[in-house]
């Protein structure tokens, strides 16, 4: 496969395409290892792990009629940062050496083309 699509090949494949006002990122292959951590949870101990996404839930239901700065925010955000230490390396996704700069260059170039004057439709003004 193309380094252009795909400049990011491991340990997470990070595909890069492009929308019409700037780029995708695809990290469906880090999401397919962290569903994978989820279900190894959860098959660990799936009535805990379940009671802690219901107690997330609840949490966010709370702040959003609470607002951003209020208690169950707050408990919401960090049983969202513990579960994601647990089961998403903090949901952090590496890159390494030269990916960094193939990704870098991908972005670049996808943000070269949007840099690009629109063609002009036909009547409109300038």
């Amino acid at each position: 496969m193309s380094t252009d699509r795909m400049p990011v090949d491991g340990p997470f494949r990070i595909y890069v395409d492009p929308l019409p006002t700037g780029a995708t990122l695809d990290l469906s292959h880090y999401l397919t290892a962290v569903l994978l951590n989820l279900a190894a949870a959860a098959e660990e101990d799936g009535e805990g792990l379940l009671s802690e996404l219901v107690h997330i839930a609840e949490c966010a239901r709370q702040a959003a009629n609470q607002g951003p700065d209020s208690h169950a925010a707050h408990e919401r955000d960090e049983r969202v940062a513990d579960l994601l230490t647990e089961v998403a390396d903090d949901g952090k996704v590496p890159v390494y050496g030269v990916q960094v700069l193939r990704l870098a260059d991908r972005l670049m170039s996808l943000r070269a083309l949007k840099s690009l004057p629109a063609p002009r439709r036909g009547g409109e003004a300038a």
